[in-house]
């Protein structure tokens, strides 16, 4: 077992103290420069400049979920693309093969969320209207 001193972590003990003296500054200086007056307008979500108008508790569909996870799946999908793209030539053959095999699977969930209408936001009665349309 080698024999590991501490003088060697004196400098990841200097940065830490830092970064904790450093933290505790800003948040002692804003509470104690910062404004503490309270009103309505205060506690308002900023809007740019425009007065709100209604609740922010809104009822969002889950297709807005929906979309939102098939999206980030498919974004996490695309970096472990370009990780391969980076490194094909060390990868070879066998790397191509398995980023088509990987490329393949992507594309069936993508038809298969298509046909089942995952990706489809439009409401059942105008689905309705344009299925109609193209008989």
């Amino acid at each position: 077992m080698p024999d590991v001193s501490l003088s060697h972590h004196w400098g990841f003990a200097v940065f830490l103290l830092g970064v904790v003296a450093l933290c505790a500054f800003m948040l002692g200086a804003s509470s104690l420069l910062g404004s503490k007056a309270w009103g309505r307008a205060k506690n308002e979500p900023f809007e740019s400049g425009i007065v709100p108008t209604g609740g922010a508790r809104l009822r969002l569909s889950a297709k807005f979920y929906l979309v939102a996870m098939l999206f980030v799946i498919f974004d996490v999908e695309a970096l472990f693309l370009f990780a391969w793209a980076v490194s094909v030539r060390e990868s070879g053959w066998a790397g191509l093969i398995e980023a088509t095999v990987f490329i393949a699977i992507l594309l069936a969930g993508l038809v298969y969320l298509w046909r089942v209408g995952a990706l489809d936001w439009a409401p059942a009665s105008r689905r309705e209207r344009q299925a109609k349309l193209k008989q």
